[in-house]
């Protein structure tokens, strides 16, 4: 089997990357001191975490692992959270150019590799690009800064839906779940056995859900919402 660089993925992946360094431009020092919509983190704790994230996939892709440590994550990110607009613009940038740059120079070989993550996870090296729009399309929401839910472009809730139902599959602990979007997709979450409950809605709607980032606004039940694990 061969496979090439996921050109259309990468290029949605650089695009999501500049609408999140357009709205951090348009914050101050301030600003980046205020909470985000994750407990306990300033705005400038996402965006040091989007930057830190960008490097560790680096890691990722050259069969380093992602981070030294858990607490060496948590360290960098508090490290540089209290840094002025200006230092995180430019990491944001330098830290996203790295991760292009690592990515251009991948071969097809490369590409169908298997890599590892966090906490042992592994995956195709061609499903790194999406990981990482993931980050930057999910955290550019946490920000807090004017942009939604309901402003993540359909190719990325498209693509999230499949992702989000994938993981959350066979999850022990959650009652079993069917998913149903509107565009005529379904997918089952949760454990395998027992009567599912039946949730529908907007690919967005479901995302936001699925994702944590709604509480299940724009979605349809037949019973009470469970609560989801963090991603």
């Amino acid at each position: 089997m061969t496979m090439t660089a996921p050109t259309a993925e990468l290029t949605a992946l650089q695009d999501a990357t500049d609408r999140l360094l357009t709205t951090a431009g348009a914050l101050d020092d301030a600003a980046l001191a205020e909470p985000s919509l994750l407990p306990g983190w300033t705005r400038g704790h996402v965006l040091a975490h989007v930057s830190r994230n960008a490097d560790a996939l680096v890691n990722v892709l050259t069969g380093r692992p992602m981070y030294p440590s858990a607490q060496a994550r948590e360290a960098d990110i508090e490290r540089d959270a209290d840094r002025p607009l200006a230092a995180h613009l430019t990491d944001l940038r330098e830290s996203a150019a790295r991760l292009a740059a690592t990515t251009g120079g991948l071969t097809e070989e490369q590409w169908r590799g298997t890599v590892t993550l966090r906490n042992g996870v592994t995956d195709v090296a061609a499903a790194i690009p999406f990981r990482r729009r993931m980050e930057v399309e999910l955290h550019h929401v946490d920000l807090d800064a004017g942009h939604t839910v309901a402003d993540l472009p359909g190719t990325f809730t498209d693509g999230a839906l499949d992702y989000l139902t994938r993981r959350f599959s066979g999850y022990p602990g959650l009652r079993p779940v069917e998913i149903r979007a509107e565009d005529g997709r379904s997918r089952r979450i949760g454990q395998a056995d027992g009567k599912p409950l039946v949730v529908a809605g907007s690919p967005t709607a479901l995302v936001g859900w699925l994702a944590g980032r709604t509480t299940g606004s724009g979605l349809t039940a037949d019973g009470e919402l469970p609560a989801l694990p963090p991603l």
